[in-house]
């Protein structure tokens, strides 16, 4: 992802949570996008598009037809092990992106209050490698770039690295990879999951799903307990309009044609379950039931117990 200028997040007492079986899923806020993230990431989603689907308005697009997106991670203790899914932007960077540049944003705080102080952290998965899911990896320390969570693992899937350890990439890559996913593979704190097609169990009730086509090796997050599910999306689906729209792709998408498809294979599975899907870019409130529409699809909102 990418944008053009910065918004803070607004500040919050309280941290938005919803239930899972024996679960609490928190979403830490990083920052709100600003509007002009969305023409940028979904040039498909249109005024006319958007202003057709009226069930996004008005938590998920304005009254001018501008998405509203959004960057945060979710946090959750599974069976006693405290698991981070994404780590946003991060502080400090060096960035191409006016957005994302030297961001300094109350994120670590936020972790705290939400009772997740970053040495408490057991677990970080990284859905996909991309700038915007990695850069609270790592602090700056001095000169150098240190774990912000130095007791967990921080894990992705075999094939996303592998994906870009032998692709060309530019500088700004480089230095995204430089400062946020090195400093962890060089302290030993790194490891890499083999994801099968049906998916892949990290730990009980913890299930990695592959969800090619934004990322060659990307992955949504399924929780499980109890009998109740949920589902975080990584960039699968960016934003609601690709429910109404699911052949709407991100410019960023390195294999389009194989992200809409894994995108309505998703959503197809989820429709009409009671599985809470948890969007990784949705604003609040973020979460939300899948339920057919015609050929395609809707979010219907599940608001936070609180927050």
């Amino acid at each position: 992802m990418s944008a053009t200028s910065q918004t803070s997040a607004a500040a919050t007492p309280l941290t938005p949570t919803w239930t899972v079986g024996d679960h609490t899923v928190r979403r830490i806020d990083e920052i709100a996008l600003p509007a002009r993230t969305g023409p940028w990431l979904l040039p498909g989603a249109t005024g006319d598009i958007v202003s057709a689907t009226p069930w996004l308005s008005p938590d998920f697009a304005d009254e001018q037809g501008m998405l509203r997106l959004a960057s945060h991670s979710f946090a959750v203790e599974v069976n006693g092990m405290r698991v981070l899914v994404d780590t946003g932007i991060g502080n400090g960077k060096q960035r191409t992106n006016p957005a994302w540049h030297n961001l300094d944003s109350d994120y670590t705080t936020r972790l705290r209050t939400a009772g997740f102080a970053p040495e408490s952290v057991d677990l970080v998965i990284l859905t996909h490698l991309h700038t915007d899911h990695v850069g609270w990896n790592t602090r700056a320390e001095g000169d150098d770039w240190a774990p912000t969570f130095p007791n967990a693992r921080y894990v992705t899937a075999r094939a996303e690295w592998d994906y870009w350890a032998g692709v060309e990439m530019d500088e700004a890559r480089h230095q995204m990879f430089r400062d946020s996913v090195h400093p962890i593979r060089d302290t030993g704190l790194f490891d890499l999951v083999d994801v099968a097609d049906e998916g892949t169990d990290i730990a009980p009730g913890l299930r990695l799903l592959p969800t090619p086509g934004h990322t060659p090796g990307q992955t949504a997050v399924q929780l499980s307990s109890r009998g109740e599910n949920a589902l975080v999306t990584g960039d699968s689906i960016h934003h609601p309009v690709q429910m109404s729209h699911p052949g709407i792709c991100s410019c960023v998408d390195i294999s389009p044609e194989l992200a809409a498809r894994t995108r309505r294979r998703l959503l197809d599975s989820l429709a009409g379950t009671s599985t809470l899907l948890l969007g990784s870019h949705f604003p609040p409130p973020t979460a939300g039931h899948v339920h057919r529409d015609g050929n395609a699809y809707r979010l219907a909102p599940a608001a936070p117990l609180r927050g």
